[in-house]
């Protein structure tokens, strides 16, 4: 595994970030692995050095949180992991449960240590952009919550170019806590974050955290083309069937699945080599199902492309409406 700093910050982490969206209740999605079958991803990915590990509290409305908590906890792990999680999605029924108000993040940051089992965070994420707020409460808020030493860094999900540079001014403007990472839409199948994010968190040494690396499994072969898919979560995961269903997006898979055939080597580790080649990337948040997609991950850590290879995997591409904020 390698190491290395997230964003301008001196925090090291892992080149995979382990996500646990997966991990939960199945009550909730019905291909989310329960606390059983959890654990022992965890475990693995803290064998093969993943040191980075992300959640959010509406994952499993909170039991996502829960589990990767206790299992630290358990495991005595809990000072060897950077804990990422996030904040806005609805927690609950009542008109505060949600969003980026002051009063939403402070009871949303003590409900998660709780449910995490820890005094601190070490990233602590708006997962969406809050219109409904204004930018100077939400930024005043976070600020509090890390002089209070309840999160140590901040960092942001996807959102408008604009809407990001207008919040990062802010809280130079005021001397509040800056976010040092973008967690966004970003895969060889969606690539409309390199008009205006990407290069914005570049120009600014902000760290990239892309979601959905593989594209919800898309670039794994799990969707061929003219079909529902073979596996529980491409049967049932809508959103994957509408947001890669361009006849574009099936030409970059056949380009992934043949330099894999060529290499020798599963289209998971070729679709991840691309992204962690790209600038300011520092670690994809992949989700495991399948202990072979952990080996998969740590995999194409190490494993290069050729320019040549680079270009055939990016030449079917074709622009996107925006997808993900």
């Amino acid at each position: 595994m390698e190491y290395v700093q997230l964003g301008k910050s001196g925090l090291k982490v892992s080149r995979i970030c382990l996500g646990t969206m997966t991990y939960g209740s199945k009550s909730w999605r019905p291909w989310v692995l329960d606390e059983e079958e959890s654990r022992p991803f965890i475990h693995r990915a803290l064998e093969l050095g993943i040191n980075f590990m992300d959640t959010a509290d509406m994952y499993s409305v909170g039991r996502s949180e829960e589990i990767l908590g206790r299992t630290l906890h358990d495991l005595g792990r809990r000072k060897d992991v950077i804990i990422a999680t996030k904040v806005f999605h609805p927690m609950g029924d009542g008109p505060n449960d949600a969003g980026l108000s002051r009063r939403h993040i402070m009871d949303a940051m003590d409900a998660s240590l709780r449910r995490l089992k820890t005094d601190y965070v070490d990233l602590y994420q708006i997962h969406r952009f809050d219109p409904g707020t204004p930018m100077e409460e939400t930024l005043a808020a976070l600020d509090d919550v890390v002089r209070a030493g309840k999160a140590r860094y901040l960092g942001a999900s996807s959102m408008a170019a604009w809407q990001f540079c207008k919040m990062l001014q802010r809280a130079d403007q005021h001397g509040w806590t800056r976010f040092i990472t973008m967690q966004n839409h970003y895969n060889l199948a969606y690539r409309e974050e390199e008009r205006e994010m990407i290069p914005l968190c570049n120009d600014e040494g902000i760290g990239l955290l892309p979601w959905s690396p593989l594209a919800r499994g898309f670039l794994c072969g799990t969707r061929p083309r003219g079909t529902k898919g073979d596996t529980q979560r491409a049967r049932t995961d809508d959103l994957a069937e509408r947001f890669y269903a361009q006849t574009s997006d099936h030409d970059v898979l056949d380009a992934v699945t043949l330099v894999a055939r060529e290499r020798g080597v599963p289209q998971a580790v070729v679709a991840l080599a691309w992204l962690l080649g790209r600038r300011g990337v520092t670690a994809p948040i992949i989700g495991a199902t399948k202990m072979y997609h952990l080996e998969d991950a740590v995999g194409a850590v190490s494993f290069k492309l050729t320019t040549e290879e680079r270009k055939r995997l990016e030449k079917p591409y074709q622009p996107h409406r925006v997808i993900g904020h």
